[in-house]
């Protein structure tokens, strides 16, 4: 299911708002699948429905441990984390994972031990973060030019 392409792997994002716009997201930039955590934000939810915008017909949503699925993966795992590779100097594969972290606490720290590419979208301002969806709007525009 995962092969020749980039899925997008959420963990325990909490605000339906935002998961909506990563769902609309991927789908506009072809992304077919997205991988969460057990304890993220239902796609179901209405809020997350109404945000999506008809994307979640388009985009396939699994639930399960993170832990386990990205223990057992072949695939490269790329992690926006603050500190890492500038993303618009990262060299992408044609194929992996991109993981994205909950708005208040990032990627768990359990998770961050199987990132193989930690990858940061490189700051110019004061601002301490970046929103979820945002970020991920990012990673999905940079991967897409591979």
């Amino acid at each position: 299911m995962l092969a020749k392409q980039f899925s997008l792997v959420i963990d325990d994002v909490q605000d339906p708002g935002n998961f909506g716009t990563i769902i609309r997201t991927a789908d506009w930039f072809g992304i077919k699948n997205i991988i969460c955590s057990e304890n993220t934000v239902e796609a179901y939810n209405p809020k997350t429905v109404q945000s999506t915008m008809g994307s979640l017909c388009r985009v396939n949503i699994q639930y399960t441990s993170l832990n386990n699925f990205l223990s057992k993966t072949k695939l490269p795992i790329y992690g926006a984390l603050l500190k890492g590779a500038n993303i618009y100097q990262t060299q992408w594969a044609n194929e992996g994972l991109i993981l994205l972290g909950n708005e208040g606490h990032g990627i768990s720290k359990e998770l961050i031990e199987k990132i193989n590419f930690p990858v940061t979208i490189p700051r110019f301002g004061e601002a301490e973060s970046l929103n979820v969806a945002v970020s991920a709007a990012i990673f999905c525009s940079e991967i897409s030019r591979n």
